[in-house]
């Protein structure tokens, strides 16, 4: 159990969500916010300027791209220009040429004419400030759960890149514990730029946070000893996950936008069967398939667990919709509290109880 206080971000595509933790009350009175993620945020700036014929600057760190990166594709297509510094310019490509021939200019110093945009996943002052009129202060230690593709090198797949990660991960030993970083690999930029704005911060993948949040489920993690499928339907990535107690024995990583609810239950049959290949779901526009050549599914790993915003995609499916303590969308959020915990759905209540 975690005995002190934890602010506890999860920040996906389309939304950011966020947990206060406080052992000393009941989860359900800890403050919970669902927020439009950074990205949107950035992005709806973007459009505003796009609608007053402004061009843009945009200065501060590398971030997730999502909403932001469709809405300067756009504006550069009205004929408005887009500036950047080298960091914020990073959340397009990692490559800046590959910025600069989208039609991004890179500079330091802001054009006098063009809005200021600022980048960052992260912006605790201002998370303070808007709780501050209710007396409410955040906690001194933090965890942030983002996807990272990691800074592929050039002409590798930015898709095939992140899923080398995954694979790595799975085949030495697939272990949960392993998926929150003190100091991330120095490829994932994105966290990388997330601990220059926050040091100190535990840093997570926003799927490793949700297979932790859904094993704080009482009914997904009474499944864990036989093994069981994890599905987390994102709004811009969906992952599928063979967990079996503290272990992960494969996986498989698409993007959201491209599954129909047949296919992804085509894709999780396969998976439990050991028989879904990398092949097929990175020809289909996904990251990819690796499942440890160990993996025996016996009678187990039937059950399957779906959590994510885009969840109704199983909704014709006989899955389980899991809801850590009665609330789906933080279950990234639970998720990183229970990793810094160090347990496996347990987080303490104050009717003394744990799920595990």
């Amino acid at each position: 159990m975690l005995s002190r206080p934890l602010l506890a971000i999860d920040i996906g595509g389309g939304t950011q969500d966020i947990l206060l933790y406080r052992p000393d009350q009941p989860l359900e009175n800890c403050v919970q916010l669902i927020l439009p993620s950074p990205t949107v945020i950035c992005g709806r700036q973007v459009e505003a300027a796009t609608a007053a014929r402004r061009d843009v600057f945009l200065t501060g760190y590398l971030m997730g791209g999502g909403a932001l990166v469709g809405a300067l594709r756009r504006h550069l297509a009205a004929g408005l220009k887009v500036y950047a510094t080298a960091a914020a310019a990073r959340t397009v490509y990692d490559d800046l040429d590959r910025v600069r021939q989208l039609g991004i200019e890179i500079t330091e110093e802001p054009p006098g004419d063009a809005v200021t945009i600022k980048t960052g996943d992260v912006d605790l002052d201002t998370l303070a400030g808007s709780l501050a009129p209710y007396g409410v202060s955040l906690p001194a230690e933090v965890a942030i759960a983002v996807l990272d593709h990691g800074e592929a090198p050039k002409g590798t797949s930015d898709r095939f890149f992140r899923f080398q990660h995954w694979q790595r991960f799975v085949a030495g030993g697939g272990r949960l514990a392993d998926l929150l970083y003190r100091e991330p690999p120095r490829y994932l930029t994105r966290m990388q730029a997330v601990q220059e704005q926050v040091p100190g911060a535990w840093l997570m993948d926003t799927g490793a946070a949700a297979l932790w949040g859904a094993l704080c489920d009482a009914r997904v993690a009474a499944h864990s000893k036989e093994g069981l499928i994890v599905v987390n339907c994102g709004n811009q990535h969906t992952i599928g996950v063979l967990l079996q107690e503290q272990r992960v024995w494969g996986l498989f990583e698409h993007h959201t936008s491209c599954l129909s609810g047949h296919k992804l239950a085509s894709f999780v049959e396969k998976l439990r069967a050991g028989e879904l290949t990398n092949e097929e779901i990175f020809n289909d526009g996904g990251h990819g398939c690796y499942i440890d050549p160990g993996y025996r599914p016996g009678g187990g790993f039937r059950f399957v667990a779906v959590t994510g915003p885009q969840r109704r995609l199983t909704i014709h499916q006989d899955y389980y919709w899991a809801a850590p303590y009665g609330d789906m969308m933080l279950s990234g959020c639970f998720g990183l509290v229970a990793a810094v915990a160090g347990d496996i759905g347990k987080i303490a209540l104050d009717r003394g109880q744990t799920l595990g």
